[in-house]
């Protein structure tokens, strides 16, 4: 199963719609959000393209109220789960977050596949340590809006991920911008 990862979207929804139009051509089959995601109408044109997004606060979390309602009228299309949330996707356990603290702290557990966080703008991809010997996933898939990006030319990222073979690609708009 194929997944589109973005974060820090910051109410623009051009861009997260552009994500989710290249992941969806791409294969993937569900949107993870990982906060700072602001307000409804963010989403309005990304719920036209009829995959499940699936969303957490961040700390910028905008009008909740509003997206809870919004949840309720999608007919199953978008899940907002407040602070973090576990996931069951393609067979894999993901936890996700905003910050990056706790996105560390959670896959240091070995308790999960693959985490997923965002806040810092600024995307990677990277296995992780854990407590049980193994590795664990951490993504952070920067902001599909490119606000406060790291460079001189800040660039929107996203990350398609395939979750079959645990493969998780940095994305820059029509085109990939490296692998891990």
């Amino acid at each position: 199963m194929k997944i589109c990862i973005v974060s820090d979207s910051h109410d623009r929804s051009d861009p997260l719609v552009e994500a989710i139009v290249e992941a969806q051509a791409a294969g993937a089959q569900a949107v993870i959000h990982c906060g700072d995601l602001i307000g409804v109408n963010t989403l309005r044109a990304s719920l036209r393209l009829g995959i499940p997004i699936h969303a957490v606060h961040g700390n910028n979390i905008g009008d909740v109220a509003a997206l809870y309602r919004m949840m309720a009228k999608s007919n199953g299309l978008f899940t907002y789960h407040g602070q973090d949330t576990v996931l069951e996707l393609g067979g894999r356990k993901i936890f996700v977050t905003h910050m990056p603290h706790h996105g560390y702290a959670f896959a240091c557990t070995g308790e999960y596949d693959l985490v997923c966080h965002g806040h810092s703008h600024t995307a990677h991809a990277g296995l992780q340590s854990n407590v049980t010997g193994g590795k664990s996933w951490l993504v952070n898939p920067g902001s599909v809006a490119g606000i406060d990006a790291p460079g001189v030319d800040a660039v929107p990222t996203w990350i398609l991920g395939d979750l079959e073979d645990m493969s998780f690609e940095i994305r820059t708009p029509q085109h990939s911008e490296s692998e891990a």
